[in-house]
């Protein structure tokens, strides 16, 4: 976690922090930015067909537009115009942003960001959410509010919660991401949490544990109000 005003990083695990591993689906923040910029749909809203391949995700088996698929994590949706983009433009956008190791081996097709040697660590998250979030990255600024738009999980008169969720295997370890920032009316909190567990070992409450973890963290350091 990291105070912006107080310029001050708050660790659980400060080597782990530093270790990289694939992003899954919190990539959708960058990607959506790219996607936008490069016109491969025109805005958010714009609908793409769904192939009718049955998904496990029940959302993902209709058409969507971009804020839906940002939302309910559309893999097909991403993966579809990622096509589009190729893997040099990609290169180029997340060089300039400072995103990631910018390894593309083994990757599924065009999705780097699920599987392969693509990988960015939780500092680096942080770092890269602090650009989006003071606008200092090379993408249009109603780009960028665009997606910052889609990032809202939570907005209360005392502060705004955007964020993204993201879920993954890689060699034979779960991955589960939770990144975002709180804006309070006198203070902008940086977070990225990553959970991992070996893909043996049975946990219905991983995934909700991302979001569970971060909240109750959030909640001890008074950022956000306890339940």
């Amino acid at each position: 976690m990291y105070d912006l005003k107080q310029n001050r990083w708050t660790y659980s695990h400060p080597k782990d922090a530093k270790r990289a591993t694939l992003p899954a689906s919190t990539f959708k923040i960058l990607n959506s930015l790219i996607l936008l910029e490069e016109k491969a749909v025109r805005d958010e809203n714009e609908v793409l067909k769904w192939d009718g391949q049955q998904r496990s995700v029940p959302a993902w088996n209709a058409d969507t537009d971009m804020k839906h698929a940002f939302t309910n994590s559309t893999v097909w949706f991403y993966v579809r115009l990622a096509q589009q983009i190729g893997l040099n433009k990609y290169r180029n956008y997340l060089q300039r942003c400072g995103y990631g190791n910018d390894k593309f081996n083994g990757a599924q097709g065009a999705d780097f960001w699920n599987y392969g040697d693509f990988a960015i660590s939780p500092k680096t998250q942080i770092q890269f959410l602090q650009k989006l979030y003071q606008e200092k990255l090379p993408f249009s600024r109603e780009n960028i509010h665009k997606v910052k738009q889609m990032m809202v999980a939570e907005e209360t008169p005392a502060y705004t919660l955007r964020a993204k969720t993201g879920l993954t295997s890689h060699n034979g370890r779960n991955i589960g991401w939770y990144v975002g920032y709180v804006e309070t009316k006198g203070n902008v909190y940086f977070f990225a949490t990553r959970l991992h567990k070996d893909v043996q070992t049975q946990n219905e409450n991983f995934a909700t544990c991302r979001k569970t973890v971060t909240r109750k963290l959030l909640q001890q350091l008074g950022i956000l109000p306890a339940p």
